[in-house]
C-alpha cells in the first residue's frame, strides 16, 4: 500500500506542476456540454430529454483526452523499462497511475456535472443516479483507458488508434448510465442500472491491469 500511494503522489505532483491534461479534460468537458443550448436551442424540454445523453458522451470524450500520454512519459524517458525490472510488481505501478489518471480528470468533472447539469435543465430527480453513474463509471473508463494507452504505447498516431480500440468498449458504460439517468428522470427503479455498472467495475479492476501489464511488458521488449 505504501508504494502503490508514492505511485498515486507521484503521478499527481506531476499533473498538479504541468495542469495542461487536467485543464484540457475540464475545460473540454465544460465547453462541449456549453455549446449543446447553443445547438439545440433555448426549449427546456428538448434540453432535459437530452441531457443525460449530452453529459456522458462528453464525459467519454473528455476522459480520453489524455490518456495516450499515461505511460507515454515513462516510456519515453525509459523509466518504464527500468521498473519492469524492479522487485515490485508492475500491477501497483498500474493501478496507482489509474488511480492519478482518475482523480486528476474525472474527479475534476464531477464536481463541475452539477452545474452543467443544471444548465441542461436536467430533472432533479436525476440528479443523485447521474452522480452514482459517474462514481461508478468513470473508474471503469479509465482502467479500460489504460489498456488501450498501453497497447499503443510506441505507436505512430497512437491517439487515432486508441480512440478506435477503446470506444467500442465504452459503450456498455454510456448504455447503462445514460439509461439509468433517464429511468430516475421518469421515476423509474435505477437499481439495475446501477448494478450492471457496479459489475463492469468489480470486473474492469482485477483484469484491466492484469492486461495492461502484458500490454506494457510488451512494449518495452
Amino acid at each position: 500500500m505504501n508504494r502503490l500511494a508514492t505511485v498515486i503522489l507521484r503521478d499527481l505532483r506531476l499533473a498538479l506542476r504541468q495542469g495542461s491534461d487536467s485543464l484540457m479534460v475540464v475545460g473540454f468537458f465544460v465547453l462541449t456540454v456549453t455549446l449543446f443550448p447553443f445547438g439545440l436551442g433555448p426549449e427546456s424540454n428538448l434540453l432535459e430529454r437530452t441531457a443525460a445523453g449530452i453529459l456522458w458522451v462528453t464525459a467519454l470524450l473528455a476522459s480520453m483526452l489524455s490518456l495516450d500520454r499515461l505511460f507515454q512519459g515513462d516510456y519515453e524517458d525509459g523509466s518504464l523499462e527500468l521498473l519492469t525490472l524492479t522487485p515490485t510488481a508492475l500491477e501497483i505501478l498500474v493501478i496507482g497511475k489509474i488511480a492519478a489518471h482518475w482523480l486528476t480528470t474525472a474527479l475534476p468533472m464531477l464536481l463541475a456535472a452539477p452545474v452543467l447539469a443544471l444548465l441542461l435543465h436536467l430533472h432533479e430527480d436525476a440528479f443523485l443516479a447521474l452522480m452514482l453513474t459517474l462514481l461508478l463509471g468513470t473508474p471503469t473508463l479509465s482502467l479500460i483507458g489504460a489498456m488501450g494507452a498501453a497497447l499503443v504505447l510506441g505507436a505512430r498516431r497512437g491517439g487515432v488508434l486508441l480512440s478506435l480500440l477503446i470506444l467500442p468498449l465504452y459503450v456498455p458504460v454510456l448504455i447503462f448510465s445514460v439509461g439509468a439517468v433517464d429511468a430516475a428522470a421518469q421515476g423509474l427503479p435505477v437499481h439495475g442500472h446501477l448494478l450492471i455498472l457496479g459489475g463492469l467495475l468489480l470486473a474492469a479492476l482485477p483484469l484491466a491491469p492484469l492486461a495492461t501489464v502484458a500490454a506494457l511488458r510488451q512494449a518495452v521488449e
